[in-house]
């Protein structure tokens, strides 16, 4: 009963404050509201009408009350009723399939275009979200990234004129290259990284004939420590060079590598960009290893060294699909890889002149060729649809 009453004691106490603290606060706040009135923040309530704001077809220019220190503000003036209309219409022109205006800018339809089929793509992700690994969350913005990457560390078309080192030499060193990869059973990953670092170093740091070999097979082991969990050591990569080099001078050119690349090894590559295209394509095990030997064998080829991986990576499954007659070049490979097929046919004519060099023994460098004549690979190097009339018209129009 005592803390009953003391409760109540209490409650009477606060309600006698309340009219008094809600007074003081008007008087607190009455001088402080005045300038914000004036620039007009009033709430419209229950039973008020807000006025209407007159129309204007002309800029005007009103002065503002109110604290700011800008004294005119410029109203811009409403869009006449006509470009309304022109932009209605050329909206509606974009979504029906009736022949464009001529006359309209290309820009502005292509970006429509954009916009329309972004909306109608399937999303490849959608379902790997249980899958930490995949970072489906991310994995758009990580290759967008890797698109920016890839233009940063770029190759320099023909970086060896001028150079005691021509194209032929680095075919050489480059099929050598994949035999001591293929002998150590090294990743996919640390072949193409060690091409990359390889063209990256001798674009801006040219070297003798006789340190050529060194810098490779140190680009070899760089690449392997990179991406390998068990490496090679130094004195194999020295072994397999049949003691043509020491230890201390392997170790002595991974240091000037590493410093002549800044240590900016994270180059893309065009087995990422593969494996991206061919998730979307929805690409099976044939299609995507027949890419991965197009894609492998533009490694020798000094012609193409300037090409992005991403752009390598996407000609690449496009042919594939060419030559086994598989689905078409389609929106959603557009959309993943940032190419059209148009934008591929060049390098295709490339990959198509590798195949065909291969194929009629007008190369001596075929590591590539052999190595996919194992049955781990589907013997893809083998199979009757690379001696096509795809190929050989894309190889002659080259």
């Amino acid at each position: 009963m005592a803390l009953t009453a003391r409760r109540a004691a209490v409650t009477r106490g606060m309600e006698n404050a309340v009219p008094e603290l809600r007074s003081k606060a008007r008087t607190h706040l009455a001088g402080k509201r005045a300038a914000l009135e004036e620039i007009g923040n009033k709430v419209a309530t229950r039973g008020t009408r807000l006025a209407k704001k007159p129309e204007c077809s002309k800029a005007s220019t009103k002065p503002v009350k109110g604290p700011s220190k800008i004294t005119n503000v410029t109203v811009p003036p409403k869009p006449p009723a006509a470009v309304n209309c022109a932009l209605k219409e050329t909206f509606l022109k974009v979504l029906s399939p009736v022949p464009l205006d001529v006359s309209m800018k290309e820009e502005d339809l292509c970006q429509a275009f954009s916009d329309v089929l972004l909306n109608n793509v399937e999303d490849i992700d959608a379902e790997d979200w249980q899958n930490p690994q995949l970072c489906s969350d991310y994995v758009k913005d990580i290759y967008l990234y890797l698109r920016e990457l890839e233009l940063k560390q770029s190759v320099r078309p023909h970086y060896l004129d001028g150079t005691t080192i021509n194209g032929r030499m680095r075919a050489i060193l480059i099929d050598w290259l994949v035999q001591v990869h293929s002998r150590f059973q090294l990743l996919q990953e640390t072949l193409y990284m060690c091409v990359a670092l390889l063209d990256r170093f001798l674009q801006n740091h040219p070297v003798s004939r006789k340190r050529l070999q060194l810098v490779g097979v140190t680009a070899l082991l760089i690449a392997s420590k990179y991406e390998e969990i068990f490496c090679p050591d130094v004195t194999d990569v020295v072994y397999i060079t049949d003691n043509a080099y020491t230890c201390d001078e392997v170790r002595e050119m991974e240091i000037v590598i590493l410093r002549g690349l800044n240590f900016n090894l994270g180059r893309p590559l065009p087995i990422h960009f593969l494996r991206r295209a061919s998730k979307a394509g929805e690409a099976d095990a044939k299609q995507h290893t027949l890419a991965k030997y197009l894609m492998e064998l533009t490694l020798v080829d000094y012609d193409m060294v300037h090409i992005h991986p991403s752009e390598t990576a996407a000609a690449a499954l496009c042919l594939s699909q060419k030559i086994l007659g598989h689905n078409k070049w389609g929106t959603k490979h557009v959309y993943y890889t940032g190419y059209t097929e148009d934008d591929l046919v060049m390098t295709m004519k490339h990959m198509a002149k590798n195949v065909v060099s291969v194929n009629e023994n007008l190369t001596k460098h075929i590591a590539i060729k052999n190595k996919y004549t194992s049955s781990k690979l589907l013997m893809i190097s083998t199979i009757p649809e690379l001696s096509s009339k795809i190929i050989k018209d894309l190889a002659s129009s080259l």
